[in-house]
């Protein structure tokens, strides 16, 4: 065989395993957040039902985790949309232009609150988020300093609360629940005290006194599985536990949710931004995957469609809080057009 035969069998070889690496997918993967999770996979169901594409495997990996899954590559080897509980960082949108995912496409989901919720068996619990700060905080504010946190008893923290243990079962670090319990929690009471106030000169010493939950036993990492958390509250009724309010919604004949700085964990009050621990959500689609992963477009036109996320949608049944009307309207449009990410 020639030399000039050889080259053009080795083009053939590369165009064949190229193709056969464009169609080694022919089903959506979709990774992240632990409370985007059952949205999602709602979405998927109702999206499969429709027979023109598989129906998309969705995991449930957590936020951090969905992002470094997301951003470690293009191609049918990595995920074509992960689910976040919070915005995507600068330092991950870098990550992912490190290893090629550099358009990306943002789209907001809704709303969902963050709650603290106990058993049914137990009394329902009235907290301030300052009180939540120095019960699950590493480090808590005493005399001007900064001390090892010394409150065993919730009734320790202050005398109302219960005359017990404290014990939270909560998410771990990657999980974009515990990020937003922390920015909207723990930083917010912090940098209220005397002495947060004057650590906040100091981002970094800010960041890590304020933003630390302790590791003495009082919160226990959960993972990312919140429904193994409410199996654990009904089995314990002392125990108190932190996740999305869908997994609240939908075992609301079991568990309650703690009022906290006055407000109820309760739909209303989350759409009308009154329970002050709240967020949006997201999910995020890489755009060199659309047209060779089949269905990407049409599943984004599923989930963003009124008969899902709309005011009478499927997806409120799982807990989603809708967006205002305009909202919806506009990020319906974003979806559509599959806008890039401004950050």
């Amino acid at each position: 065989m020639t030399s000039k035969s050889l080259t053009i069998a080795a083009v053939a070889l590369v165009a064949v395993a190229s193709a056969g690496a464009a169609q080694a997918r022919d089903q959506i993967r979709v990774v992240g957040s632990s409370t985007v999770y059952p949205f999602s996979t709602s979405v998927a169901e109702q999206f499969g039902k429709g027979g023109k594409f598989k129906t998309p495997v969705v995991e449930s990996t957590g936020t951090g985790g969905g992002f470094k899954l997301f951003c470690s590559g293009v191609g049918p080897d990595f995920p074509d949309i992960t689910n976040a509980s919070r915005r995507i960082k600068a330092s991950e949108v870098e990550f992912c232009g490190k290893n090629g995912v550099t358009d990306i496409a943002e789209v907001k989901i809704g709303y969902d609150g963050i709650v603290l919720a106990n058993s049914k068996k137990a009394k329902k619990l009235a907290i301030t988020r300052d009180q939540l700060y120095r019960a699950l905080a590493k480090e808590v504010p005493q005399g001007g300093k900064f001390v090892p946190n010394p409150y065993k008893m919730w009734s320790d923290v202050a005398p109302g609360l219960p005359s017990q243990k404290i014990e939270v079962l909560g998410p771990p670090p990657t999980s974009g629940t515990r990020d937003a319990f922390v920015e909207l929690v723990m930083e917010h009471a912090c940098e209220a005290t005397p002495e947060g106030k004057a650590l906040k000169a100091d981002a970094k010493a800010f960041k890590t006194t304020c933003f630390s939950v302790r590791e003495d036993g009082a919160y226990i990492d959960a993972g990312e599985n919140d429904n193994l958390i409410v199996q654990k509250l009904e089995s314990n009724p002392v125990a108190f536990g932190i996740f999305g309010f869908s997994f609240l919604d939908q075992n609301a004949d079991k568990i309650q949710g703690s009022n906290i700085d006055g407000g109820e964990p309760v739909f209303e009050a989350i759409a009308s931004g009154k329970y002050v621990v709240s967020r949006p959500l997201f999910f995020y689609v890489k755009k060199a995957h659309v047209g060779t992963i089949p269905g990407i477009k049409e599943y984004l036109a599923e989930f963003s469609s009124e008969k899902a996320w709309g005011k009478s949608g499927y997806l409120l049944d799982k807990g989603l809080i809708p967006m205002a009307d305009a909202e919806r309207k506009e990020w319906a449009a974003k979806a559509a057009a599959l806008a890039a990410l401004q950050m």
